[in-house]
C-alpha cells in the first residue's frame, strides 16, 4: 500500500523505517516536509493513504474532498488526539479514518518532571550563567517537590503515570476528572476548582474537546495559590494564553512550564530564528522569566515513536486487507 506522510521530520523517517523492518511491513511510505493543506493535497495523488502530523489541520471539507478526488481512501493519524480532523466531513467524502489511540504514557509523564524540575530548580538559567562564565548562584534558590501537593487534571494513562511519579517524589497527589470513579482511584478525586485551590503543582492531562477549551481561564488561574507551578504537556487550548499573561504580570505564580501552545500549528516544528516572531501572545509569554517552553516534544522518545509508527503501519495493513479496523475513528 502506498501512503504519504506529511510534515515529515527526520526522526519520523528513522522511526518508520525501523518499525517497518521490525514488523515486516510491506507498505511504501513517501515523505513530504510540507504540512497537509489545500496547497499540498495534490501531492497525495497516487497514494491510497495520507499520514498527517498532529498539527496538520483537516477541518475543511473542501480539503478532504480534494484528497478523495486524488485517490486517497484512508486518513491515518499518527497521534492519539484527533481534534485536528473533522471525522464526519471525512466520512462524507468517502474517507476512512484511523488513529494511534495510545503509546507509552511514560514518554510524556516523565517529561512533565523534566520540565517541572528544570523550572523549580532554575536549571535553564543556571546553565546559561555557567556557559557565560558566571558561576554566581545568587537568585537560583529553588524548592523541593517532597511534601507538596500535586494536582493532576485528567486521569487517563498519562495522568496515572504522572501521579505515580509524583508519589515517588513524596508528593500528596490529588486528581480532578469528571469520569474518574472515586471508589477505584487511589487518590482523592476533587472538583477542578477545589484541586486548583489546594495544589502547589498542577499538571494538565485532559483531552481537548469543546467543553475543555480554555478549561483553565482567568477565573481558574486566580484560584491557584501564590507560588504555585502550572505545567501543560497536553493540548495548548486547554489554557487561555492571554489570561495566563495577565496572571503572570501579577508575578504571583511560581512558574509555568509549557510544551504546547494554543496557536502552535502556526509556529512549532519550524525554525523561525532568522525572522521576527509574528505571534505577539507567544512572544509575550516567552518574555517572562518564570516561563519555560518547549516545542511539543513531550512524546519524543524512540520508544514512543516506534509505537506510533508500528501502530500506524498496522492500521494501513488492516485497511489494505479489508480487516476490521482496530483503531477506526467514527463520528
Amino acid at each position: 500500500m502506498k501512503a504519504v506522510l506529511f510534515s515529515a521530520q527526520p526522526f519520523e523517517r528513522k522511526a518508520f523505517a525501523a518499525a517497518a523492518a521490525r514488523i515486516g511491513s510491506p507498505h511504501e511510505i513517501a515523505y513530504v516536509a510540507a504540512p497537509l493543506d489545500a496547497t499540498t493535497a495534490a501531492l497525495a495523488k497516487g497514494n491510497e493513504a495520507v499520514i498527517p502530523f498532529v498539527n496538520d489541520q483537516l477541518l475543511d471539507e473542501a480539503l478532504l474532498t480534494a484528497l478523495a478526488g486524488n485517490g486517497v481512501r484512508l486518513i491515518a493519524l499518527s497521534s492519539a488526539g484527533h481534534n485536528n480532523l473533522d471525522i464526519a466531513a471525512a466520512r462524507r467524502a468517502g474517507l476512512t479514518c484511523v488513529y494511534v489511540p495510545s503509546y507509552t504514557p511514560h514518554a510524556v509523564g516523565e517529561y512533565v518532571f523534566a520540565l517541572l524540575l528544570s523550572l523549580v530548580r532554575r536549571v535553564p538559567r543556571a546553565v546559561t550563567r555557567v556557559r557565560d562564565g558566571n558561576f554566581n548562584i545568587d537568585g537560583l534558590v529553588g524548592s523541593v517537590l517532597h511534601g507538596r501537593t500535586f494536582g493532576i487534571v485528567g486521569l487517563g494513562k498519562i495522568g496515572h503515570v504522572v501521579a505515580e511519579i509524583a508519589r515517588g517524589f513524596g508528593c500528596r497527589v490529588i486528581v480532578s476528572d469528571p469520569f474518574a470513579d472515586p471508589a477505584t482511584v487511589p487518590w482523592p478525586v476533587l472538583p477542578l476548582d477545589d484541586l486548583l485551590g489546594q495544589s502547589d503543582f498542577v499538571s494538565l492531562h485532559a483531552p481537548l474537546t469543546p467543553d475543555t477549551r480554555h478549561l483553565i481561564d482567568a477565573r481558574r488561574l486566580s484560584l491557584l495559590p501564590d507560588g504555585a507551578f502550572l505545567i501543560n504537556t497536553s493540548r495548548g487550548p486547554l489554557l487561555d494564553s492571554e489570561a495566563l499573561i495577565e496572571e503572570l504580570k501579577r508575578d504571583r505564580l511560581g512558574g509555568v512550564a509549557l510544551d504546547v501552545y494554543d496557536r502552535e500549528a502556526e509556529v512549532f516544528f519550524a525554525d523561525h530564528s532568522r525572522t521576527p516572531l509574528q505571534d505577539d501572545v507567544l512572544a509575550r509569554l516567552l518574555g517572562f522569566p518564570k516561563v519555560i517552553m518547549t516545542s511539543h516534544m513531550g512524546f519524543m522518545t524512540w520508544e514512543a515513536l516506534d509505537e506510533i509508527a508500528a501502530t500506524t503501519l498496522r492500521n494501513l495493513s488492516e485497511f489494505e486487507r479489508g480487516s476490521p479496523l482496530t483503531n477506526e475513528l467514527v463520528a
